[in-house]
């Protein structure tokens, strides 16, 4: 995968929930998205399957210093390529 990131000089979105490739990704100016938020994104587009499972266990965001309204630089791009799709 780190190949093809730095294979040739475009930026990249890429799908991963390696935090490996996704620093690799960050590192060489693309922007890594994680799985869920991906599916998430994909999944707004697309109808529900009725057989779907819902799981109950829901991400509790670590705390963290700052303005809580306001988005990280990675948060910012991260929305910026889920919007591309």
């Amino acid at each position: 995968m780190k190949r093809v990131i730095s294979g040739k000089k475009v930026v990249w979105i890429v799908v991963t929930s390696d935090r490996d490739i996704a620093d690799y990704a960050w590192a060489s100016g693309s922007t890594p998205v994680s799985a869920g938020d991906f599916l998430k994104t994909i999944e707004k587009e697309s109808p529900p399957y009725p057989d779907k499972e819902e799981n109950d266990e829901e991400y509790i965001e670590p705390n963290r210093k700052g303005n809580p309204r306001k988005l990280s630089k990675k948060e910012k791009a991260v929305n910026r390529a889920l919007s591309k799709l």
